[in-house]
């Protein structure tokens, strides 16, 4: 039986990168970003929905993200969810998910001289 673990999220960055670094040296960038959608509750009434969404970048990727990926800026991005479990201080277990970052476009408007806008495109991806 094949599978397939393919994640693809377009979302404002939510909080600025925090960069660190492995036991090894390599770097890793990691921020949260949002999605908005609508949805009908019980009483039939429209609500906005925000989904939150771990995000982990590395090697390359992350130093990109230091440099040119802030809070609030739009970005597109592709990767595979994995989620960590690790058992808490008081004894329970925990899980996290993540998105692990293959490949990431920056998406923002650009001004033009004429005062129209158009998007603009950046896109990176993992070695």
């Amino acid at each position: 039986m094949t599978s397939l673990n393919k994640v693809f999220l377009i979302g404002n960055l939510g909080k600025e990168p925090e960069i660190s670094s492995t036991q090894s040296g390599q770097s890793v960038a990691t921020f949260t970003i949002t999605t908005n959608d609508k949805h009908k509750n019980m009483k039939n009434e429209l609500e906005d929905r925000t989904e939150w969404y771990n995000i982990v970048l590395s090697g390359k990727l992350s130093d990109i993200a230091s440099e040119y990926i802030h809070k609030g800026k739009t970005v597109y991005i592709e990767g595979r969810l994995q989620t960590l479990k690790w058992e808490w201080k008081d004894g329970k277990t925990r899980y996290i998910t993540e998105v692990i970052v293959d490949s990431i476009q920056m998406l923002s408007a650009k001004r033009e001289n004429d005062g129209s806008q158009t998007l603009a495109l950046y896109n990176y991806n993992r070695e």
